[in-house]
């Protein structure tokens, strides 16, 4: 294979890598380019996988300090960029939800890198510390730390797929509907909502806000205060759980994903910021 091929074979697997480590689509995309600029000036590299995961990940890590600046200055609950795919059976190992992502997003950028390529693409710690530049000693207490802190703060409980579009679709029709009883049938009491629209779009509210008898009566009141456009709800899977996409005509209107135990809604995730759903296909 030529460079151009080689690349393009692992750029499914970086992809997935970096993103974990931003949350971020655009700045991924702009990791992988600097990426392929080192690629392509290489010389003498006999394990190109390895060389282009070392090279993509200490890239996005240089990167979290600008993710983390812009993440100081946001407006409001900041909620990483959905990956909006057509709805898929087949459950990926390499996917984390958008839940868990928030939780990444507590830890340190090493902790966050290390957690990735441990817990989600399986890699060993000896090979992280070589990807890393760390000593193996000190990659272990990274991966230790990270692993206790999102299993003490990550979602309790998985739903089943088809059961989570069933309650996202009752959800979703509520909402739409203007029904405040069958929303609040829906809500878990202990519920929770983060609004990210970045202060450029409609949003719950500049922070989280928790409890059922405040969100129904919120959203609702909220979507008769300002009527919604003419909206056209799409069902897709947003980080690997079945979600919902709403269009304004053509364009991205808001991705919404759910926490969802038994048949209720224990956690709302709703991504207005259009800077966040540019990247969205329309498919």
């Amino acid at each position: 294979m030529n460079a151009t091929e080689e690349f393009l074979a692992h750029r499914e697997l970086l992809f997935s890598i970096v993103y974990n480590v931003l949350g971020s689509v655009a700045d991924t995309e702009d990791v992988l380019q600097e990426t392929w600029v080192a690629w392509s000036g290489r010389s003498g590299v006999q394990n190109s996988r390895a060389y282009l995961v070392r090279v993509a990940v200490n890239a996005a890590l240089a990167r979290r300090t600008s993710i983390n600046r812009r993440k100081e200055e946001y407006i409001g609950p900041w909620l990483p960029e959905p990956v909006v795919m057509p709805i898929d059976p087949v459950e990926r190992s390499e996917t984390i939800s958008l839940a868990v992502l928030v939780v990444l997003e507590t830890l340190s950028p090493l902790e966050r890198a290390v957690f990735v390529l441990h817990e989600v693409f399986g890699y060993q710690l000896a090979e992280i510390a070589e990807i890393l530049g760390r000593t193996p000693s000190a990659v272990r207490q990274l991966a230790h730390r990270a692993r206790e802190h999102v299993q003490a703060r990550r979602p309790r409980f998985t739903a089943d797929p088809q059961v989570r579009l069933e309650v996202t679709q009752r959800f979703v029709d509520a909402i739409v509907g203007g029904d405040l009883d069958a929303l609040m049938a829906v809500l878990a009491p202990d519920v929770t909502l983060w609004a990210d629209g970045g202060g450029k779009a409609r949003a719950a509210g500049l922070h989280p806000v928790l409890g059922r008898d405040r969100i129904g009566p919120l959203l609702i009141g909220d979507r008769v205060r300002r009527p919604l456009p003419s909206l056209d709800v799409r069902y897709r899977t947003v980080n690997g759980d079945p979600s919902a996409l709403l269009l304004s005509g053509d364009t991205p209107f808001a991705v919404i994903v759910l926490e969802v135990e038994g048949n209720e809604v224990t956690g709302i995730y709703a991504i207005t910021n259009p800077d966040k759903l540019a990247h969205v296909e329309i498919r």
